[in-house]
């Protein structure tokens, strides 16, 4: 996509009704599954459906300004992808997944606060997102507050109690914990 198009797609987005990717109904009965199936092969599928759903959107214009955002992260080009998440959120500042995506460019470019504001966004909008309670899981690590960073894995176990990097997160956060306390 040429900076061109960027641009041009950036100022025709206009607010309107948008079909919020976290209110899909298709959603309660993934979580159910994550809530009680402890297959590694059904856990990735399920989580891949969940990702698939929460990137879906109404307009067809917010969905190419992810995909464009994301690989401008991808490719470094943070001050590109930090415009297109920005105005995404401006437009359509119910779609979770905007705000979970700049949480992560905030988390990589070192701006800790930011991200767990756009982070708390993200879960005020959608409570159950697990790659947010991951990703707020971390940078509280990053920040040396582990007992939020034990919260915050907690809470996603509670969404997801099979994830092993939950597990394995919280694990590492409470053992770390214990020597703080010797």
């Amino acid at each position: 996509m040429s900076s061109r198009l960027l641009a041009f797609m950036l100022l025709s987005m206009t607010p309107g009704l948008s079909c919020a990717d976290q209110t899909d109904a298709r959603l309660s009965d993934l979580f159910s599954t994550l809530q009680q199936t402890q297959d590694t092969r059904t856990i990735r599928i399920t989580e891949n459906q969940i990702w698939e759903i929460w990137l879906q959107h109404a307009n067809s214009d917010v969905e190419q300004l992810m995909l464009v955002g994301t690989q401008r992260m991808n490719a470094q080009r943070y001050g590109e992808a930090m415009v297109v998440f920005n105005r995404l959120i401006e437009s359509f500042p119910n779609y979770a997944e905007g705000w979970n995506k700049r949480a992560t460019l905030n988390y990589v470019l070192g701006n800790l606060d930011a991200s767990i504001t756009d982070i708390e966004q993200t879960l005020a909008l959608e409570p159950r997102h697990f790659g947010a309670l991951s990703g707020l899981g971390m940078v509280y690590i990053q920040r040396k507050e582990l007992s939020k960073a034990k919260q915050a894995f907690e809470n996603l176990i509670a969404v997801h109690p099979n994830s092993p990097n939950a597990q394995q997160n919280l694990q590492l956060v409470t053992e770390q914990l214990r020597f703080d306390i010797i």
